[in-house]
């Protein structure tokens, strides 16, 4: 009887780590202790677990490898579930549709950020990239990797990037609009809002929405202080001491994300305001962070694992599906406002 052939499961058992982190590992990508990446090593060699994109490359006709390419700040620390959440979502399609990713973390001051994307088409021999934002936003560099002969799929795109290639996301307008408009509802009028870095175009999104909700109500700029961080825990605490010292005095801060809300969170109990009877703190995304922090966060839920495998399913469509010369299309799933512990009427 012939032995079954170990797969990257076995490997992720025997290693004790997840399945991610063994991906990581075989391809060689970042955030991988030394330790760690040993121990997968260790259970690669015990399992004589073997990967051969080659051989499903003549077998198939292509290299049946996709890419994920994150954007990174040599100065933060990574928004470690957002991309993990993706990056599971679209190993799980690639599971299913018999496709292998390899994940690339591209810093955005890097001179040559485009020919590490470049590279990942012409060494690894990518058939298809996925971009996350403000990757996803670059028009330019989309057109130029379609040009190459690439598929690309991007993740919350934006601007001129949206119509020139596969998109999935959700409406962050809408979820926007919906934290904010519960908060009128219950009574707030002076609201912060901390965003995210320069040129995200989904986050300030999320602010478009937030200004028409407040625009509804009879609000407008004056009713608002507004402030970037980098989505970042650390932005989210250097950022609130001037949120609660404005005049403004306001009695609602929505956050781009659930980092930076529960950074928010750590101020303001340190400073001794009562959350949410003083002041309420929204997030956005629904991350872990949101359901540990205390009180636990309201938020808006991203479906974030659902995009990565969506991403996948959109570039296979394009590499195999029958949609090879189809127009892009933008895959816009369900968001919702989840309430929790630090939204509450207004003082």
């Amino acid at each position: 009887m012939t032995a079954r052939r170990p797969t990257i499961d076995d490997v992720a058992r025997l290693s004790g780590v997840a399945r991610t982190t063994v991906s990581r590992v075989l391809n060689d990508g970042p955030n991988v202790r030394d330790e760690v990446r040993a121990r997968v090593m260790e259970a690669v060699k015990a399992l004589d677990y073997k990967v051969n994109p080659q051989a499903r490359s003549l077998a198939g006709g292509g290299s049946r490898l996709l890419g994920l390419v994150f954007a990174s700040d040599l100065e933060s620390e990574p928004n470690s579930f957002y991309h993990s959440a993706l990056e599971l979502g679209a190993l799980r399609g690639c599971l299913e549709l018999g496709y292998q990713l390899v994940t690339r973390h591209i810093p955005l001051q890097s001179a040559d950020r485009e020919q590490q994307v470049y590279d990942l088409i012409a060494t690894q021999r990518c058939e298809g990239l996925i971009f996350t934002p403000p990757y996803s936003d670059d028009a330019a560099l989309i057109a130029e990797v379609l040009r190459r002969r690439c598929r690309v799929v991007s993740i919350s795109p934006g601007g001129a990037g949206r119509d020139l290639a596969d998109g999935v996301g959700m409406d962050d307008e809408a979820g926007g609009y919906d934290i904010a408009r519960r908060l009128i509802e219950l009574g707030h009028r002076r609201f912060a809002f901390m965003g995210g870095i320069q040129g995200h175009l989904s986050a300030d999104r999320r602010l478009d929405g937030l200004m028409r909700a407040l625009s509804e109500a009879g609000l407008g700029a004056s009713d608002l202080i507004q402030v970037r961080g980098d989505f970042t825990f650390r932005s989210g605490v250097e950022l609130t001491p001037r949120l609660l010292d404005d005049p403004l005095h306001p009695t609602a801060l929505v956050c781009a994300n659930d980092d930076m809300a529960a950074g928010a969170l750590s101020v303001v109990h340190g400073r001794g305001v009562k959350v949410p009877q003083d002041l309420s703190v929204t997030g956005f995304d629904d991350t872990p962070v949101s359901a540990i922090v205390w009180p636990p966060l309201t938020t808006v839920h991203q479906p974030l694992k659902d995009m990565g495998r969506r991403a996948v399913a959109l570039l296979a469509s394009r590499l195999t599906g029958g949609r090879a010369e189809a127009e892009p299309e933008f895959d816009c799933l369900d968001h919702a406002v989840v309430e929790r512990g630090t939204a509450a009427s207004a003082p």
